[in-house]
């Protein structure tokens, strides 16, 4: 990476690449920033163990839809790419990203239940939106195959052993739709990952994310608020203690 780089922060690379905005990293450039913190670290905060993880943040919890802890792990670092820790706050999986999704792909969202699924069945274009006959747990389950078939093919090592760097190779050619998928683009896989992993860094932590609502407290986001009636005609900036819909 070249010494411009080296002073990068989450907040910037997600601003200047569009991950926040829900469009696609501009030319595929993920490798060396994706998981790149503000102090220039590229030390991964996922443990390379393929058994249950322990981690400062969000407790270890029971699971709904991943039944083998390996493909689980392999979840939680491709995440870790996607929001990684940093000196402005945790990474996606001290937040309970990976248990958020996990929650989401054992129900409708998983399921596709309240979408249009019938036939027939294309390709189309970027803007035509849900195109697969695979309903997104099916999506994800291939994708995590493949992000393990990638790892020993390209590393001959499993995914929860290669170094940050070589997971962002992979993650990458999944979105530059450089891999292949049975049923759906690899690109397509990637937008889902990466929508689902902001989603959990910043839902209500109700959901499974947010651990300690430490997403809204990054971004200053007050979180679900009764009243701002006693603060609204202050021309003082107030800083607010987030509250989840839990709270009330």
């Amino acid at each position: 990476m070249s010494s411009d780089n080296k002073n990068v922060s989450r907040r910037d690379f997600l601003k200047t690449a569009g991950i926040a905005t829900g469009t696609l990293v501009g030319g595929g450039l993920i490798g060396g920033l994706i998981g790149y913190n503000a102090k220039g670290s590229t030390k991964d905060t996922a443990s390379t163990d393929h058994k249950d993880e322990k981690h400062n943040g969000a407790p270890d919890r029971g699971r709904m839809f991943f039944t083998k802890d390996e493909d689980f792990n392999i979840l939680a670092k491709a995440t870790e790419r996607i929001f990684p820790k940093d000196d402005i706050g945790p990474g996606a999986i001290e937040l309970g990203v990976p248990y958020f999704i996990d929650g989401q792909l054992a129900g409708q969202y998983g399921s596709n239940a309240k979408e249009y699924m019938q036939g027939p069945f294309d390709v189309g274009a970027p803007t035509q939106g849900y195109q697969s006959r695979l309903n997104r747990a099916q999506i994800f389950t291939q994708g995590i195959q493949v992000m393990e078939q990638e790892a020993q093919s390209r590393f001959k090592k499993r995914f929860v052993q290669i170094e940050p760097k070589e997971i962002d190779q992979i993650l990458t050619a999944l979105q530059k739709d450089e891999v292949k998928m049975v049923g759906v683009t690899a690109a397509f896989f990637f937008k889902l990952l990466r929508g689902a992993t902001l989603e959990g860094v910043y839902s209500d932590p109700m959901y499974g994310g947010n651990y300690n609502m430490e997403g809204w407290k990054m971004k200053g986001f007050p979180g679900h608020q009764m009243s701002y009636i006693a603060d609204i005609e202050s021309k003082d900036f107030k800083k607010i203690k987030p509250k989840a819909l839990g709270e009330h």
